[in-house]
């Protein structure tokens, strides 16, 4: 049960992982300065065109800023569904702990396409990649926004060989080397070849090697 905030309708107090995209609101006939409203008073946080996050009860008149995991992991919640996204490459791999350094850019893997998003509280984006998330090895994981899906420790080391971060290279090999020990080696060979992950398991494979 979500206690209703003081000065919040219902709609926005119950939202899933406390976030609202502005064009679901239905609780007023012109929510966009309504939300400006309440972010004034310190009720609700901007965190992206169209996006706005509940502040929890007991930061109200403070300086709060969700962590970018926490925020991907509410985006997606309000752009997609509860379970219909995952948080996914460096991101999960930050979940996973396994990246002490925090980085500008989130990774959510989406049931259709969307566009880059940039976040308007901080020098961040989060990025979108079209997944079928019935297939991908996902865990219930715990940000400081609520649960939400995150990608197994096989699954994130196989995607964050197949894909590109430019940048982010050495965050990237770290995560991978990290989590290496967690994985279990036939769940790798079975998520490379049900997901056309070969040449991304080959890599993993030599990196570890090399290390």
């Amino acid at each position: 049960m979500v206690a209703r905030q003081s000065g919040l309708p219902r709609e926005l107090a119950q939202a899933p992982l406390r976030t609202l995209r502005v064009r679901d609101v239905t609780a007023y006939n012109h929510p966009r300065p309504q939300l400006a409203r309440l972010a004034e008073a310190g009720l609700v946080h901007r965190l992206a065109d169209g996006f706005y996050v509940v502040v929890p009860q007991d930061r109200v008149g403070g300086r709060w800023l969700p962590s970018l995991e926490g925020a991907a992991a509410g985006i997606g919640a309000a752009e997609f569904g509860i379970g219909r996204y995952a948080l996914m490459g460096l991101t999960a791999a930050r979940v996973h702990r396994v990246v002490p350094r925090a980085i500008g850019l989130a990774t959510v893997a989406a049931p259709r396409r969307r566009e880059i998003l940039k976040l308007k509280d901080r020098e961040a984006t989060i990025r979108f990649f079209v997944r079928d998330i019935d297939l991908l090895h996902v865990e219930l994981m715990q940000t400081d926004m609520g649960s939400c899906l995150v990608t197994t420790p096989e699954q994130t080391v196989l995607d964050l060989a197949h894909l590109t971060f430019d940048g982010l290279e050495g965050e990237t090999e770290t995560a991978v080397r990290a989590l290496f020990p967690r994985c279990d080696l036939e769940m790798l060979q079975e998520i490379a070849d049900g997901q056309r992950l070969k040449r991304a398991l080959s890599r993993v494979l030599r990196m570890e090697a090399e290390a």
